[in-house]
């Protein structure tokens, strides 16, 4: 199984490729884009970090690791989930993850992915 993530901004400006199944993994919608111009086949927020722990790691230079640390327990804490996004993935030979943020090096999308792919 080939896993990617994108920003949904990004996708959104191309079709979806034969066999791809694009799940959007953040918590809100992400601002400027029409629900009916992204073709998704699931949007699961709750797989996405907490508010508070999104705000915690977004509004200051926080330390990635410990971010990681954070959000890993929080599924652990509430694997039901990461469960429902393991079951698309099985089903797919490419999956891709889609996020909103800006910061394309470092955001939950990338804690998703290396999960799957474990």
């Amino acid at each position: 199984m080939k896993v990617a993530i994108e920003r949904v901004y990004d996708f959104v400006k191309r079709p979806k490729r034969p066999g791809e199944v694009a799940i959007l993994v953040d918590r809100l919608w992400p601002r400027g884009v029409r629900k009916e111009a992204l073709e998704i086949d699931a949007w699961l927020k709750d797989v996405a970090p907490s508010t508070e722990l999104r705000k915690w790691f977004h509004h200051e230079e926080r330390s990635w690791t410990e971010f990681q640390q954070r959000y890993l327990a929080e599924l652990q804490a509430n694997p039901e989930p990461l469960k429902e996004l393991r079951d698309f993935a099985h089903e797919a030979l490419e999956v891709t993850l889609l996020f909103a943020a800006r910061e394309t090096e470092q955001n939950h999308a990338m804690v998703l992915r290396d999960l799957l792919l474990r």
